[in-house]
């Protein structure tokens, strides 16, 4: 069982030094934000021009040109999107650290895949929330925490642990467990999961589900219905309990077909797959592929997301969610009893 870290556990030595956040979308704002209302001094690193520049000072936030707010800080969180770290830490940060600093990542792809590569004087560290930026905000509102990963890959100065410990800490993860990985483990595993569960494996099972009804004559909107909309239900009771809780919940009749459905659709032909899918990730086939097409101006991604974006199922839902927006307005709207 691996260690938990807990608030208890960790000191706040991240409030003695000074943080950029690098980005401030998703990740970024709640980082940023979080680690302010923990009393910590906080700059975000933005490009000139940038539309977030305003929101975040609107926030209270101080903010710079990315290569101002790494010069004057201890702490620097990579939070850009994966396909822009590399060049712009080579153009805007790596000649603006230097020794004792600490160079934080909230994903360890660049670093694991070698597209970034931190000077040896400077300590680098890994810092990953297990959850969507604005969640990670909005937990720690509520005086909750979202769990966290982190690493240590170089520790130069002989601190970075602890530091890196708070920084997790101050932004709410203390709350909720702090357990150590590895830039690889972290990479792998989420990568992984993004790609043959969460996001590839589920999107493909929900629009096969919702097309196989279709194709068999079944209206489009009971199949989005079905095999779409309620999915939500689902994951809230499989977030407050595991898979016990869902099954508790759910029919008898079913939590049967759960049983003996679910093995004939993902069985060990899929399971083989996902092998292959783990084997090109750290093969670092992947990584290449990725950084390949970004490097050739990301055509074929754009592609497959208007191609998606435009498919029946997407369409669907859309024109249901428009439907039950309109549902909500006139609920809203109408004259209660007593205005009559």
């Amino acid at each position: 069982m691996a260690r938990v870290y807990r608030e208890a556990d960790i000191g706040d030595e991240i409030t003695t030094k000074r943080v950029a956040i690098l980005g401030y979308g998703s990740q970024g704002h709640a980082h940023a934000l979080n680690l302010k209302d923990s009393g910590c001094e906080v700059a975000v690193g933005l490009y000139e021009g940038s539309k977030s520049w305003p929101k975040a000072e609107q926030e209270g936030l101080q903010v710079m040109t990315i290569a101002d707010a790494t010069r004057w800080a201890d702490v620097v969180m990579m939070l850009l999107p994966d396909e822009k770290q590399a060049a712009v830490f080579k153009a805007e940060v790596e000649p603006n650290l230097s020794e004792g600093m600490l160079m934080l990542f909230a994903h360890g792809f660049n670093i694991h895949f070698n597209q970034i590569l931190v000077p040896p004087d400077v300590d680098l560290g890994l810092v990953a929330p297990k959850g969507p930026g604005h969640v990670l905000r909005s937990l720690y509102v509520e005086g909750k925490g979202m769990p966290s990963l982190f690493a240590i890959e170089n520790d130069a100065s002989g601190q970075a642990r602890d530091v890196i410990l708070s920084y997790a800490r101050a932004i709410g993860s203390g709350r909720a467990g702090i357990i150590e990985t590895t830039f690889a483990e972290e990479t792998e595993t989420d990568l992984f999961g993004e790609q043959a569960v969460l996001c590839g494996g589920l999107s493909a099972l929900l629009t096969a589900g919702f097309e196989t009804l279709v194709e068999a004559g079944y209206q489009p909107e009971l199949a989005y219905y079905e095999c779409v909309n309620e999915l939500k239900l689902i994951v809230d009771l499989i977030y407050e309990g595991g898979l016990a809780q869902m099954r508790y919940s759910i029919s008898n009749t079913a939590e049967y077909g759960d049983y003996t459905a679910g093995p004939k659709i993902v069985d060990d032909g899929v399971k083989e797959r996902m092998r292959g899918i783990l084997a090109d990730i750290q093969s670092g086939k992947f990584a290449r592929e990725w950084v390949l097409e970004n490097q050739a101006g990301a055509a074929s991604f754009l592609a497959m997301r208007r191609r998606e974006a435009e498919g029946h199922v997407s369409r669907v839902g859309e024109q249901l969610r428009e439907l039950a927006a309109e549902g909500a307005e006139e609920t809203t709207s109408a004259p209660s009893e007593g205005a009559l």
